[in-house]
């Protein structure tokens, strides 16, 4: 039994002051007449903003260089380039998925992130390595951190003889998710990839999240493929697009066809709200009932020098990308990063609510619009029912 814990003066995202009593790491009554009932741990929120835990849908903990020396970027320009120069360097330098996970997974938590899905490599030079570096750090954050690890394979399921075992591998140790990536432009054979991917979901019966950066009418093929086996297979709910480049590429006549067998199957989106190539459109995922949630990708690695750990940040970049300027289509782009996340990745128990799993931050911001905005510093961090992290650093 976790101690009893008790808010006081927090202010919901209506503005309505409330008091919150955590019961064993769940919410157990929030209202403003919620009182203690014998000893409880006691935290007074003097107004601030009290927002539910954030969700990091989408990283790659096992590839941060997160406080360690700079990385001088010098990678050619292609998805292989980026591929191949990643594998190099880890190999050589010797990079600690476990350390590497632990430092940006802690720095997830001071900024309130309590819910988050990494993606991990698994390929033929290193085995299970990294997976197993980032498995360390699930146990040891497992109280206060609730992790999904997908089993990536960054190479493709067919490139390479012997990946498809190493997935299997994988789940049997101890992924929560099956990844594949690119089947068509990097597989070179979207059919036989993708029968391989759905195979070995449903042996483990777990969910896929798949990359897809295929472009325009390239990647339109391989979702409406990776469509028609969720269908025939009963997958509703279990599978995510990552990135779904292609969908802010195509004309209205091919989108809207699309986004309605997505919403009608399930599927849902992720997008990190990268300025640089197409996104899928936002207010049409909206309006037809699709799932689109948020994540960083890589955070300070060999792909990419940028990224935070703040869930914040990543949803003004949202909302930046998509020009969503009114208060209400700011809350929108941080639902991507709350609520929609959870519902995307299948994190359950989630929000402010009684019986929800006790992730709370506290912040000093108006509204949810001025949280994402000015990005304050996290006042109160509460994971599972405890205390986290103050003013920004961890206390646990």
């Amino acid at each position: 039994m976790k101690e009893p814990l008790l808010i006081t003066d927090a202010r919901l995202p209506d503005g309505t002051r409330v008091n919150v009593s955590i019961v064993d790491g769940r919410i157990d009554a929030i209202g403003p007449d919620v009182r203690a009932t014998g000893a409880v741990t006691h935290e007074q929120a003097d107004g601030a903003l009290l927002l539910p835990g954030f969700v990091e849908g989408h990283t790659h903990l096992d590839k941060t260089m997160w406080g360690m020396p700079w990385y001088r970027n010098e990678v050619g320009p292609k998805l292989t380039d980026r591929i191949e120069n990643e594998r190099r360097f880890r190999a050589e330098s010797g990079h600690d998925a476990a350390a590497a996970s632990l430092a940006l997974a802690r720095a997830f938590l001071a900024a309130g992130t309590t819910r988050l899905r990494t993606h991990v490599d698994v390929d033929t030079d290193a085995g299970l390595k990294h997976l197993e570096g980032v498995l360390k750090t699930r146990d040891r954050l497992h109280d206060v951190l609730d992790m999904q690890i997908v089993a990536f394979p960054q190479s493709g399921m067919l490139k390479r003889d012997g990946t498809v075992t190493l997935l299997d591998d994988a789940l049997r140790a101890g992924a929560d998710v099956l990844g594949a990536l690119d089947p068509a432009l990097i597989d070179g054979d979207p059919v036989a990839s993708l029968n391989a991917t759905f195979d070995l979901a449903t042996r483990h019966q777990k969910h896929v999240d798949i990359h897809l950066h295929e472009p325009a009418e390239i990647g339109a093929f391989t979702m409406k493929l990776l469509l028609d086996r969720v269908e025939a297979l009963g997958m509703q709910g279990r599978v995510v697009i990552s990135h779904a480049f292609c969908l802010g590429a195509l004309p209205a006549r091919e989108l809207d066809p699309l986004l309605e067998r997505l919403a009608l199957l399930d599927v849902a989106l992720l997008t990190t709200g990268p300025a640089s190539v197409p996104v899928p459109p936002f207010a049409a995922c909206i309006e037809k009932g699709v799932t689109l949630f948020g994540g960083n990708d890589g955070i300070r690695d060999t792909w990419n020098p940028f990224g935070s750990p703040d869930m914040l940040e990543r949803a003004a970049l949202i909302a930046m990308r998509y020009d969503l300027r009114r208060d209400d289509a700011i809350a929108g782009a941080f639902d991507c990063v709350s609520d929609a996340a959870a519902r995307g990745c299948g994190f359950a128990d989630y929000g402010l609510h009684v019986g929800a799993r006790g992730d709370l931050v506290l912040v000093d911001a108006e509204t949810v619009a001025h949280a994402v905005v000015a990005r304050p510093g996290r006042k109160l961090v509460i994971a599972n029912g405890r205390v986290v992290a103050r003013g920004g650093v961890l206390v646990a």
